[in-house]
């Protein structure tokens, strides 16, 4: 995507085309490219992001679509109390760049964050409570007095936190992927189908009363949940292909009232004959929710 050419045919090809019956908002270009420690990947993000950009720019679709890149929490050198959070110091360099480009061009800031490996890792340290959005005592944090009655919460502030160290407070952060496996290996402590329905259908109460951050309390949560759909080809640990609110077949993994924000998913071996697949019933649920 650093080729002006490749990214005009890539978005004239998938993008263009689309956009009068697709509500399409944004492009991530990349997903957690700082997790690859590939130095010359890591020199190629911020123009590869910047070309796609001026692309939508010259094709006059910068006003309908952004530009952004999804990153691991992990980019956190620290990240409790939500006020000290900061990025690790050899990304600096580069997340300085990504952040200017962010204020520039009014796009958001992408995180992928799953408590459930914090709780999955200290088990006897984290309370499961307080990572479900159960009722708890909560963490204070000393430098602002604010109150944190989850974790998922206190980690975006400390993306906001780490943001703001390095000079912005312009700019929005929104989670791009959050969920909880509903199966597990044995080293996988507390993928239950009982604590997948707790967290994300107590994460979709707080989405739906648009709660904000403490730190950020005027801006509601911007969330997109990981997955709709368990993937059964998916390589790794059991959990890796146990994140979905559905079976393949369309029937709910477990009940968290999901029902209220998706249509009925119907599915057989019949209709994949004529074409209807798996990837349909994605397109439909989107659909479904988008018009809503």
């Amino acid at each position: 995507m650093t080729d002006p050419i490749k990214a005009q045919n890539w978005i004239q090809q998938r993008v263009q085309p689309y956009l009068t019956r697709t509500k399409i908002t944004c492009i991530t270009v990349g997903n957690e490219v700082y997790k690859t420690y590939d130095h010359q990947l890591w020199s190629n993000l911020l123009p590869a992001m910047q070309t796609v950009y001026n692309t939508l720019v010259n094709l006059g679709l910068d006003k309908q679509v952004t530009v952004t890149t999804a990153h691991s929490l992990d980019i956190l050198s620290l990240s409790f109390p939500p006020s000290v959070g900061a990025f690790r110091q050899d990304l600096g360099e580069y997340l300085h760049g990504i952040l200017n480009f962010h204020a520039q061009v009014k796009s958001p800031f992408l995180i992928n964050a799953y408590p459930y490996f914090a709780y999955k890792d200290k088990p006897n340290e984290v309370p499961l409570n307080y990572v479900l959005f159960q009722p708890n005592q909560g963490t204070m944090d000393p430098s602002t007095n604010l109150k944190y009655d989850n974790m998922l919460f206190a980690q975006i502030d400390a993306v906001y936190s780490a943001i703001k160290a390095m000079g912005h407070t312009d700019i929005e952060v929104r989670i791009s992927e959050t969920g909880w496996p509903s199966r597990g290996d044995e080293n996988e402590v507390g993928a239950t189908p009982e604590n997948a329905g707790l967290y994300n259908g107590n994460l979709l109460r707080r989405i739906e009363e648009k709660q904000g951050t403490p730190a950020k309390p005027n801006v509601p949560i911007d969330i997109y949940v990981f997955a709709l759909f368990n993937e059964n080809q998916k390589p790794g640990p059991t959990s890796e292909r146990n994140y979905g609110l559905f079976y393949p077949d369309g029937t709910p993994v477990y009940n968290i009232g999901v029902q209220g924000y998706l249509p009925e998913l119907i599915y057989s071996s019949a209709t994949t004959n004529n074409g209807f697949s798996i990837c349909s019933l994605l397109v439909l649920a989107i659909a479904y929710l988008i018009s809503s």
